[in-house]
């Protein structure tokens, strides 16, 4: 062995002894925290800016800075109100672990130092991970009231929502709560996410009552450039909330971003297929509207479903979505502005039930228990999943409906007409979003 070889050696040893005793001390694998912060920015792109610009393009130009100031506001105030207690409450456990909330025992971060882990990352980064799902979901339901709710009325809904409908959920499905007992599944957010979301959303819409001129009077998007372009964004995004829900960088994470992405083709598919046939001519709106249905049906699936399985879900979510934002608009007549709830809701529905059948078959992850077909693992998950959807649209639909009426008795909910006629923007804010 010449010197060099002795000298590459020795160097390679000592880095190797170096190294490896900081990583078995610590149990922290550097590609999985590298990936999951990863996922975190991409998660909060997708609030701001993809979610701020895809909502701001398709209200009216004199309500364009609103929700740019509702998407921001909710940014930073959930994010303290996550740091306070949020993930306390919602991700951490005593023993015995509650089947209803979880503890105080990192309330205001406690405990959470350089060296505190969650599986194979380090604790600060599991953290601001899951915070950035608590930031979005309150920003999904602003769809719903937009154009005509008080900006302060706003910020207090946002907090109790936050406070009683978000944090309940997410430890009954991710925390160890009563529904992950009964082994529930929602791999990134169906339905502590979208159908909360979706039917807070709808609530509200109810609650406030319709925008004026609604549904005789036009209410076009102002600029769906600037939709498509937020658009995009959540796409891309989406990569990071569903494959980040691996808190891995392995296998499960790859399938999950090649899941999403096929479902979220498939969506807009789907809907600019029926759209074209309808009325001769694919739109923008729609084709960008699908995408979004594609990718929140599959979330609560994309850990456990195949190529194939998410092709049909996708698939499904473009159909089934389309056809219920005409029933929400043309039918019932609710003036859920922005199409959270038959997006969002029934498309978190529709992938939370979804689940049971495709972590089955089609190339899912899941296999029987012992002594059970796939048709006996179908149905008894099937069982499970409908509990979980039940329980999420009554509890968020009760909550919301109280919260709205306190806070309505306490300082009033929407906007007078005249305020509402001259836009947010300037009623709220004091400023314009185009100065032409």
């Amino acid at each position: 062995m010449n010197t060099q070889s002795v000298i590459k050696f020795l160097a390679g040893s000592l880095l190797a002894l170096a190294a490896t005793p900081a990583l078995a001390a610590s149990g922290i694998d550097k590609g999985d925290t590298a990936w999951i912060m990863v996922a975190t920015a991409l998660v909060l792109f997708m609030t701001i800016p993809g979610l701020s610009m895809f909502y701001a393009g398709l209200v009216r130009s004199r309500n364009v800075l609103s929700i740019f100031m509702q998407c921001f506001a909710i940014t930073c105030m959930i994010s303290i109100l996550w740091i306070a207690f949020g993930y306390s409450l919602a991700l951490t456990t005593d023993t015995p672990v509650s089947k209803w909330i979880g503890s105080t025992s990192r309330v205001f971060l406690e405990g959470v130092s350089l060296k505190s882990t969650h599986d194979s990352i380090p604790e600060s980064v599991w953290v601001m991970f899951q915070m950035t799902f608590a930031i979005i979901t309150p920003a999904l339901v602003v769809g719903g009231f937009a154009e005509r709710m008080k900006f302060s009325a706003m910020m207090w809904f946002s907090a109790l929502f936050f406070l009683l409908i978000y944090i309940p959920s997410c430890y009954w499905v991710w925390g160890g709560g009563w529904l992950a007992q009964k082994g529930f599944i929602d791999f990134a957010g169906g339905s502590v996410v979208h159908i909360n979301a979706g039917v807070a959303a709808l609530v509200a819409a109810i609650y406030l009552g319709r925008r004026k001129g609604f549904p005789e009077t036009a209410m076009p998007p102002h600029n769906l450039t600037m939709t498509v372009a937020g658009a995009g964004m959540l796409w891309v995004g989406w990569f990071g909330f569903n494959g980040g829900s691996a808190v891995a960088s392995g296998q499960q994470a790859g399938m999950a971003i090649l899941v999403t992405h096929i479902s979220a083709a498939a969506g807009s598919l789907a809907w600019m297929t029926i759209e074209w046939i309808r009325y001769r001519k694919p739109s923008v709106l729609g084709i960008v509207t699908g995408m979004v249905a594609g990718l929140g049906t599959i979330t609560p699936a994309s850990g456990n479903v195949g190529p194939l399985g998410a092709l049909v879900i996708g698939l499904a979510a473009g159909v089934v979505c389309y056809y219920a934002t005409q029933f929400i608009k043309r039918v019932a007549k609710i003036d859920d502005s922005l199409d959270v709830f038959p997006v969002h809701g029934i498309g978190g529905m529709l992938g939370t039930f979804s689940v049971a059948i495709f972590a089955y078959t089609l190339g899912g992850a899941n296999q029987p228990a012992a002594g059970q077909t796939v048709g006996q693992a179908i149905t008894q998950q099937m069982g499970v999943q409908l509990t979980g959807i039940a329980v999420h649209v009554i509890w968020a639909a009760v909550v919301s409906w109280v919260i709205l009426f306190v806070i309505d008795k306490l300082i009033g909910v929407r906007v007078s007409e005249d305020e509402e006629t001259e836009g947010l923007d300037i009623t709220q804010h004091e400023e314009a979003g185009y100065n032409l």
